[in-house]
């Protein structure tokens, strides 16, 4: 720690989010402005010196009369998480360990891998983890008409609700570089009140792959769930206790899928 210590901070932030307190340190002051957009939702300014998770962000400049850049650095705490010399990449590490931060260490909260929709009153919640398909499947329902609550992680609470999380879709182009996309852009709405969970999807897209859901006896069900809790080794008592409210309450069905649109009319319509 003392070596990135030592790298030369220019400016910083403390913020809190679902009460995780975290840091961030730039040795630039103006890649910050770039940074606060990405922060998850709602977060609000920290008091005090002292946070749970500091993230350091070194930005790599080219030497005076040289075309040569350095590598831009991401660091947590001591660990070396990005060396990049593209800078929206840093960036997009920067996005994507704060929120595995916020997941990982809320203490109010219960975070799943998963996309999430609200459909009649009730969530449809999609675990899966990155390149599963779950974004294209959201962002099929949000088409349909559903209500965008995220495409990340399913936010509950001590009653396994599911708060928003409803920050920009990520759709992956044939290279597999994430683009980030607006709800609002896809013509559905977006809400704020928390939803009780009504049906559970595990799917994964297999390209030709027919849509045959199956229901899940509550064991398998929950240990199915289990596979996308964040903070399951953190707070297995909490974690158990969310995914056996759901279990008990809502179907949890599991099947591959190939096109995301019929999937997602067969989801509204059931």
């Amino acid at each position: 720690m003392e070596k990135v210590d030592r790298l030369g901070w220019a400016a910083g932030i403390r913020f809190d989010s679902y009460g995780v307190r975290m840091g961030i340190r730039v040795n630039d002051p103006g890649v910050m402005e770039h940074i606060l957009p990405r922060l998850p939702l709602g977060w609000t300014p920290a008091r005090g010196a002292v946070v749970d998770e500091l993230f350091s962000v070194y930005c790599g400049r080219a030497p005076s009369g040289s075309a040569v850049r350095h590598f831009d650095l991401l660091y947590r705490g001591a660990d070396r998480l990005v060396r990049t010399l593209d800078r929206d990449e840093l960036l997009d590490g920067v996005e994507g360990q704060v929120r595995l931060c916020v997941a990982e260490m809320a203490t109010r909260r219960v975070c799943l891998h998963a996309g999430v929709v609200a459909w009649n009153g009730g969530a449809i919640l999609i675990p899966g983890r990155s390149y599963s398909g779950k974004s294209r499947l959201v962002e099929a329902l949000v088409r349909r008409g559903a209500t965008y609550y995220s495409d990340e992680y399913a936010v509950l609470d001590a009653r396994a609700r599911v708060h928003p999380y409803a920050t920009p879709l990520s759709r992956r182009d044939e290279s597999g570089r994430a683009h980030r996309v607006s709800p609002e852009s896809l013509g559905g709405p977006t809400a704020r009140p928390a939803v009780p969970v009504r049906k559970v999807v595990l799917t994964r897209y297999r390209a030709g792959a027919d849509w045959k859901p199956r229901q899940l006896t509550p064991g398998r069900a929950l240990l199915g769930l289990l596979d996308h809790a964040i903070p399951a080794r953190r707070r297995p008592q909490d974690v158990l206790a969310a995914l056996q409210r759901i279990v008990s309450s809502a179907p949890v069905y599991k099947s591959a899928r190939g096109d995301a649109d019929a999937v997602a009319a067969a989801l509204l319509d059931g």
